[in-house]
């Protein structure tokens, strides 16, 4: 684990693998930390060097106390720690607001990518009212309380089943965090929508999601499909809202394919 202080606030991130090779960065879903891309790594690592981070407030990434966070701010934290490693142009994967990070910057600085892969997102995201209904909630009740809710319905049944514990270790993490910056970002999921945003560049980009996602279903990748003007989205079979834990075996073959054709 590395730090570096980003606008007076200290991000927790990973720097892997060979210098020589192609950087992929990793962003991870809300209320989660880059342990999600764990499973990935042995996938990843032979061929790439590899970056993750954690949000705001999230694993080991110090709380947000500076206003409003929006996909321009946390875009601009992104390429500071590519700029940190020291690359011009990278690959970007990013699941749920992950994937909004990747939206912003297609928009913001298409230039930096050599391709993206968008997991379990959308142009928009549920609607204004149910993000500030959790935002309020969350302050209110913190995170421990709200992760019994909010967890469950992150994974699949298959995962579920499979991994006994998946849950209940999910719940310790998400309840680790700091309530404001998981409130602020559910305001910033709230205001949204790039649904106008998303054409125009030419950079490959690649849409996964998960047959049994219910945040963020498969009808929604494939309008963002639509938005993007790109072919139809892959849909990983009895997999829910984090496809890197779920399946990172489907996730990691769908990836180095779209990579090396990028």
């Amino acid at each position: 684990m590395s730090f570096l202080e980003i606008n007076g606030r200290t991000v927790g991130y990973r720097l892997l693998g060979n210098p020589d090779n192609p950087l992929v960065v990793l962003a991870h879903p809300l209320g989660m930390s880059q342990a999600v891309w764990d499973d990935l790594l042995p996938i990843l690592l032979p061929h790439y060097r590899v970056l993750s981070w954690d949000l705001p407030g999230h694993g080991s990434s110090a709380a947000w106390e500076n206003g409003d966070i929006s996909p321009a701010r946390l875009v601009g934290e992104v390429l500071a720690l590519v700029d940190q490693a020291g690359v011009e142009r990278f690959h970007f994967v990013g699941t749920s607001i992950g994937g909004v990070i990747g939206q912003q910057l297609l928009g913001q600085a298409p230039e930096r990518l050599l391709s993206a892969t968008l997991t379990n997102t959308g142009a928009v995201i549920g609607t204004a009212e149910a993000w500030q209904t959790r935002a309020a909630a969350i302050r209110e009740q913190g995170l421990p309380a709200m992760a019994v809710d909010i967890v469950p319905r992150w994974f699949g049944s298959a995962a579920s089943e499979a991994q006994p514990a998946l849950i209940s270790g999910w719940n310790t993490i998400m309840g680790r965090g700091d309530a404001n910056s998981y409130a602020l970002l559910c305001e910033m999921l709230g205001r949204v929508d790039f649904s106008e945003q998303l054409g125009g560049h030419q950079v490959p980009l690649l849409l996964i999601g998960g047959s049994d996602d219910v945040a963020t279903p498969p009808a929604s990748l494939k309008a963002l499909a639509q938005c993007c003007g790109v072919g139809e989205p892959v849909i990983l079979e009895q997999v829910g809202h984090v496809p890197s834990v779920e399946a990172p075996e489907s996730v990691g073959r769908e990836l180095l394919e779209h990579i090396s054709r990028a």
